[in-house]
C-alpha cells in the first residue's frame, strides 16, 4: 500500500519530487552506494541493530511518524535469519519458520490496514490465528515501506525499470517518466506480462495506439496524484499499481471521450512494488554476509479465469 509516502503522500510533494527529478540528474542512493560489510556474526545481531543500520543510511534519518514499525516480536530478539517479502502472509510466515529464520522484513501491512491498527480485529479468528502463529514461533515482523521510498531514486521504481529494461529510457533521469520508440499499447502490455510475471492486465485504450511516453507510478498513489501527474506530463499511457475503479479509471475514460488519446494499464500493486523485497535482500547480504537471508515471494493474491 504505497500511497506514495515516498513523496509524503501529497499531490504537491509528489509533483515537486517528480519535477526535480526531471530537472536534474538523480544522485545514487546511499544504500546502493554503501558497500561496507558489518563485522558481526549472525548470533550477535539483534532486530533493532538491523533496523537502526538501515535507517542510518536513509536520507533524513529516523522518521517521527511512520508505518514502519514492528508488527510482532521484539527489537532485542537475536536474529537467526531474515526473510524479505512483500506481505508477511500466513504462508510466508510458515516458510520462514521452516527455514529457521525469525525476522521478516515486509513492504506492506501485516494486519489488513495501512497503519496495522488491530483494535478493530479483536477476536477475529483470522487475526488471532496469524498473531498466535507469529508469537508462538518467536517471529518478528518489521515493515519497511516509508524508509525505502525515501531513497532517490526510489529502489522500488528502479527495480521495475531494471526488470523491464527501461533504465536507459528515463526522461532526464526521472524514473517515473519513460520514453520508448515504435511501441503501441499492445506491445507495452505484452512486455509487462512477460517481464513482470503477470498473467493478465486490465487496461483502457486502443491496442494499436502509439504509447511511447510512459508515466509510471507504482503502488497505490491515489487518484489525486495520478490526475495531477497526467495533467502535468501528458503521457501516452499511465502505468500504475492499483486504484479504485471509480477514480483514475473513470478520469481516463472521460479524458478519452473528449478526444485525448491517453491510456491506462493496471499492473497490480504486488507486481509494481515486489522489487522492494529484492532490494532489501541484497542490502542484508551486503551488510551481514554471515546471516541467513532469503526472499520469499508472497505471490499474487488474486487469480484470473
Amino acid at each position: 500500500m504505497k500511497d506514495f509516502v515516498a513523496f509524503k503522500n501529497t499531490r504537491r510533494n509528489f509533483l515537486s519530487n517528480i519535477a526535480m527529478a526531471t530537472a536534474a540528474q538523480v544522485v545514487a542512493s546511499p544504500l546502493l552506494a554503501n558497500t561496507a560489510k558489518i563485522a558481526s556474526s549472525g548470533a550477535d545481531i539483534t532486530v533493532g541493530q538491523v533496523i537502526d543500520q538501515f535507517i542510518s543510511e536513509v536520507p533524513g534519518g529516523k522518521l517521527k511518524e511512520t508505518v514502519d514499525t514492528l508488527k510482532a516480536g521484539s527489537l532485542d530478539m537475536k536474529v537467526t535469519g531474515i526473510v524479505t517479502t512483500m506481505f508477511a502472509t500466513v504462508e510466508v510466515i510458515k516458510k520462514t519458520i521452516a527455514l529457521g529464520a525469525n525476522f521478516i522484513i515486509a513492504h506492506e501491512p501485516t494486519f489488513y490496514s495501512h497503519t496495522d491498527t488491530t483494535d478493530w480485529l479483536a477476536k477475529d479468528p483470522t487475526y488471532e490465528y496469524k498473531k498466535s502463529l507469529l508469537k508462538d514461533n518467536n517471529i518478528t515482523v518489521w515493515r519497511c515501506h516509508d524508509y525505502i521510498h525515501r531513497m532517490s531514486p526510489d529502489p522500488v521504481t528502479m527495480g521495475v525499470l531494471k526488470k523491464m529494461g527501461w533504465e536507459d529510457k528515463m526522461i532526464n533521469k526521472n524514473p517515473n517518466l519513460i520514453e520508448l520508440t515504435n511501441q503501441n499499447l499492445k506491445d507495452i502490455i505484452f512486455s509487462l506480462k512477460s517481464k513482470m510475471g503477470v498473467d493478465e492486465l486490465r487496461y483502457i485504450g486502443s491496442l494499436t495506439e502509439q504509447t511511447n511516453k510512459i508515466l509510471f507510478i507504482p503502488g497505490a498513489a491515489g487518484s489525486t496524484t495520478h490526475i495531477a501527474a497526467l495533467k502535468m506530463y501528458k503521457p501516452d499511457v499511465l502505468i500504475c499499481g492499483e486504484v479504485e475503479e471509480w477514480t483514475t479509471v473513470e478520469y481516463i475514460r472521460d479524458t478519452r471521450s473528449r478526444g485525448e488519446n491517453v491510456s491506462l494499464i493496471l499492473l497490480g500493486h504486488i507486481a509494481s512494488e515486489a522489487p522492494s523485497a529484492t532490494f532489501i535482500l541484497n542490502w542484508v547480504k551486503e551488510r551481514y554476509p554471515n546471516l541467513l537471508v532469503k526472499y520469499i515471494p508472497a505471490g499474487n493474491s488474486l487469480s484470473f479465469l
